[in-house]
Parts: C-alpha cells; sequence; structure tokens
C-alpha cells in the first residue's frame, strides 16, 4: 500500500505561515524583474488564472492586487526537513519527489491502518509544522499520486484495491503518466480522450499509438502499476539559475552572475554534506535558444572557488561573448556524499 503525500502550494503556504497578514490574500512567490516567473501562487490566486511557471507580469495582469513575496529557500528547506521527518515516522520507505512531495510505503497493512496513518501524519504536518498536505492511498504509485492532485488543498482520497480502473475512467488521458500536451493533441485525433478510451485498446493499437511503451501505458490506464517506493533515491544534481530583467551581454556581468551562482550552490551543498563531480552551464539566448556546455572534475567538490572556475571554462567554451543574454544557469551533477580528494581538479 502506497500514500502520496504533497504540501499544498508550498512555497506560498509558508509565506502565509510565517505572515499573517497574507492569509486570505492572493500571493505569488516570484522576483520582481520585469521578466521573473511565479514558483507558486496561492490558492486565493488561482481563480485569477496565476498558476507557477506563469511570466510575473502575466500574473500582474490577470491579479493586479496580487502580493508578490519573494522567495525564502531557507525557510522551505527547514519545513521540508521537518516534514520528512514525520514521513520516515511511519517506518517504510519514503521516496522524496521534491522538497514538498513524497511516495511513503506503507507496507502490507488494512486499508483501514493505511488510512488511519495517513489521517495521523496530516494531523501532525498540521500541528507541527502549521502547513497542510493532500494525500493520496493507493495500491500503485501513479494512482496515489492523482488522487491526492484530484482532492486538493487539504484533502484525503482512498482508491482501494480492485477500484483503480473504475476511478481513473473518466479522466483525461492527459492524467497518465507519461502522456504530455503534445501526445494529448495527437491522441485527440485518434479519437482517445479518457484514460478509459486507452485503456480498452488492443495490443495493436496500443504498439501503433505508442510505439513500445504501448503495453506499459494501458496497463497504467487499467490501474496497474507494479512500481515500488524507491527510499533509496537520491539528489542526482542541483542548480540555480537567473533570468535578466533585460539582456545582458556584459561579460563582467556574467562571470560576476556565475560566482554569485557558484557560492550559492557550494552553500547548498556544504549544507547537505555532498560534493559533485560535473558542473555545468545553461544560456538562454535573446531568441530563446538554450546553449548548454558541461565539465568533469576529476575530485568532487563542493568550494565556490571550484565550481565558478569550472563553470568560467563551461562559458568560454559555449563562445557567446557579446551575445545577449536573457537567462543565466549553473548546474551541479555527480552527487556524493564521500570525502573530498586531494587531487587537481580538471582532467
Amino acid at each position: 500500500m502506497i500514500a502520496h503525500f504533497d504540501v499544498d502550494a508550498f512555497y506560498a503556504s509558508v509565506a502565509q505561515r510565517d505572515d499573517p497578514s497574507l492569509v486570505g490574500q492572493p500571493v505569488a512567490i516570484s522576483g520582481t524583474s520585469r521578466r521573473s516567473v511565479v514558483l507558486t501562487a496561492s490558492y486565493e490566486a488561482r481563480p485569477f488564472g496565476v498558476r507557477s511557471a506563469m511570466p510575473l507580469y502575466k500574473a500582474l495582469d490577470l491579479c493586479p492586487q496580487l502580493i508578490v513575496v519573494p522567495p525564502n529557500f531557507p525557510a522551505y528547506q527547514a519545513a521540508s526537513q521537518a516534514i520528512f521527518g514525520i514521513f520516515a515516522r511511519l517506518g517504510g520507505p519514503v521516496e522524496g519527489l521534491s522538497l514538498d512531495e513524497a511516495f511513503v510505503d506503507l507496507g502490507d497493512v488494512s486499508w483501514e491502518a493505511g488510512a488511519a496513518a495517513v489521517r495521523a501524519v496530516r494531523s501532525a504536518v498540521r500541528a507541527e509544522t502549521g502547513l497542510t498536505v493532500s494525500a493520496g492511498l493507493a495500491a500503485g504509485k501513479m494512482v496515489a499520486k492523482i488522487a491526492s492532485d484530484s482532492c486538493k488543498p487539504d484533502g484525503f482520497t482512498v482508491v482501494p484495491l480492485g477500484t483503480e480502473r473504475v476511478y481513473l475512467a473518466p479522466m483525461p488521458v492527459g492524467r497518465l503518466w507519461g502522456i504530455g500536451p503534445k501526445t494529448q493533441a495527437r491522441l485527440l485525433h485518434e479519437a482517445i480522450v479518457t484514460i478509459a478510451d486507452v485503456a480498452a485498446i488492443d495490443d495493436a493499437r496500443a504498439f501503433a499509438i505508442f510505439g513500445k511503451w504501448g503495453k506499459s501505458i494501458r496497463a497504467l490506464a487499467q490501474g496497474i502499476d507494479d512500481r515500488t517506493v524507491d527510499g533509496t533515491r537520491e539528489r542526482k544534481s542541483i542548480s540555480t539559475e537567473s533570468t535578466f530583467e533585460f539582456d545582458i551581454r556584459d561579460e563582467a556581468h556574467i562571470v560576476a552572475v556565475l560566482a554569485e551562482q557558484a557560492r550559492e550552490l557550494s552553500d547548498d551543498l556544504v549544507a547537505k554534506g555532498l560534493r559533485g563531480s560535473s558542473i555545468g552551464i545553461k544560456a538562454k539566448k535573446a531568441d530563446f535558444t538554450i546553449v548548454a556546455r558541461q565539465t568533469t572534475l576529476v575530485a568532487a567538490t563542493n568550494k565556490s572557488d571550484a565550481i565558478f572556475a569550472a563553470a568560467v571554462a563551461c562559458w568560454q567554451r559555449a563562445e557567446l561573448a557579446g551575445s545577449p543574454v536573457r537567462l543565466l544557469g549553473t548546474r551541479v551533477a555527480g552527487l556524493t556524499d564521500e570525502p573530498e580528494r586531494e587531487l587537481s581538479l580538471f582532467g
């Protein structure tokens, strides 16, 4: 039996918790520049059409009274640690998907006991962090996630064993894992609109539409999902990026941004006791094309000067000097918690 937990409007909820004047108000967590994007919108902002990943200027057009709050990542990290500590009390594997979302394996218990455990977690999160969490309980991961997504905010849905196909049947096909907007548009031409439509297709049509993944997607549509909760899943990379209010092409400005990003990533790695062996940069040009470069270090590091040096080397390899850039990001991958080796950095 698997539970899926998801904190409601996490970043916005933390802001409202920490500043009571924001409670009941339309709030967006975002930077303040012209090109900032909304990280999270409170539920009071969503009826106006404000959504995450929306450009801030568009959100303000839709909701002029929107209150824009800058992100507070230390507060999110502290809340996440407390919440995951509560998940761990259930005793089973916990597979974190993000700071505010996780699957938990409840083991071979009765549905009544499983539901009681989920309710206890939701109560504990509210009491200990001041946040609300929605949850879904099912035999498989996908159905558990869909169940929690469908009862937001502050809801709990149980999908008992054997009822998955009926539960999923009327939902739009886009709710299935692996079905993105482009595939959904193509399926419309095949008269496949609901999950029930996918569940009913035969082997030949499943292959014709989805290729080698046809049987797997049809099985998910039928509520069959034997994937287990992976309690060993680790974050494989960390990244940060900056979207500029105006395109920049000044080399000194670019280097200064890379230095600040290196310091931010270094602080994050040190706090987590991690080091990374792969450094990369991503630049989005004025015409929205993306250029990325990366390099591998001989020794994993969490030192800001080493990350910065590698990022600058990647920038130079990208040959973008003089090109207007609207976004710049740095990424550290190949994470490990092993002690640092005293070796030269570049191989």
